[in-house]
C-alpha cells in the first residue's frame, strides 16, 4: 500500500518505519526538520515530502500531530474526500495535560466535521509509541497486543486493521466514531500507566471476555 505520514514524530515515525519495513510504500511529512524527513526516509528506504505530496495517491493516511496543529495540516492536506485517514491523535493542550474536547464530542468527531467526506477511523491513540517496536519484534507470538480501533467506515476500518496487524498488533473494534468520547480520556489512564507508574512506558493491553 501507499501511506503517507502526516506528522513524523514519535508516534508517524515509528509506524511509518515500520510498515516501510513490511513492504509498504511509506511518505514522510509535516516535521519542524527536513533533515529529519531525509534522514527518516533514507533509514526506512522511503520517501519524504509536503503534506499534499505525502496525501497524493495514498492507499491510507496516517494523522499523527499534535492537537494544536491539526486546522494547519489539515489546510496542507486539502479535502482528502474519499480517502481513508487514520487518526491517532488525542485533543490534548498546550501543555498535553488536559483534554480541550470531550464527553458530549470528541477529537475524533471534530475532524470528521472538519472533513466530512474523508472516510476516518481512529486506531493506535491508547498505545505509547515505545511500544511499536517490541511489539513488532514479537509479531509471531500469540496472544497479541490489542488497538482499540473505531469508527463510522467499515471498509476504512478494515484497512486499518491490516496495517495494525502489520505493526504485530491485533485490532479490536470498539464501535462508532462516538466511542472517542470514551476513548480519548482512556488515552490518558494509558499515558499515566506508561509514563508516570513504574515499569517504563512500553506499555500494551489485552481485553478478554471470559466464557
Amino acid at each position: 500500500m501507499k501511506i503517507g505520514i502526516l506528522g513524523s514524530g514519535l508516534m508517524g515515525s515509528k509506524l511509518g518505519l515500520l510498515w516501510a519495513r513490511c513492504g509498504h510504500d511509506v511518505t514522510f511529512s509535516y516535521s519542524r526538520s527536513d533533515a529529519k524527513l531525509a534522514r527518516l526516509s533514507q533509514e526506512a528506504g522511503a520517501a519524504h515530502g509536503s503534506v499534499a505530496d505525502a496525501v497524493q495517491g495514498a492507499d491510507a493516511v496516517l494523522l499523527s500531530v499534535h492537537w494544536s496543529n491539526v486546522a494547519d495540516v489539515l489546510d496542507r492536506a486539502g479535502d482528502m474526500a474519499g480517502q481513508i485517514v487514520l487518526n491517532c491523535c488525542v485533543p490534548l493542550d498546550d501543555s498535553n495535560t488536559d483534554l480541550v474536547v470531550g464527553t458530549t464530542t470528541s477529537g475524533a468527531e471534530e475532524l470528521a466535521n472538519m472533513r466530512p467526506d474523508t472516510r476516518w477511523v481512529s486506531c493506535f491513540n491508547t498505545v505509547p509509541s515505545e511500544a511499536f517496536l517490541p511489539v513488532f519484534e514479537r509479531r509471531d507470538e500469540s496472544p497479541r497486543p490489542q488497538v482499540l480501533t473505531y469508527g463510522d467506515d467499515a471498509g476504512a476500518k478494515e484497512v486499518a486493521g491490516g496495517l495494525i496487524r502489520d505493526v504485530g498488533f491485533d485490532p479490536l473494534e470498539a464501535g462508532p466514531l462516538r466511542t472517542a468520547r470514551f476513548v480519548e480520556p482512556f488515552a490518558m489512564v494509558t499515558a499515566e500507566l506508561a509514563y508516570a507508574q513504574p515499569g517504563g512506558p512500553a506499555l500494551t493491553y489485552r481485553f478478554d471476555k471470559l466464557g
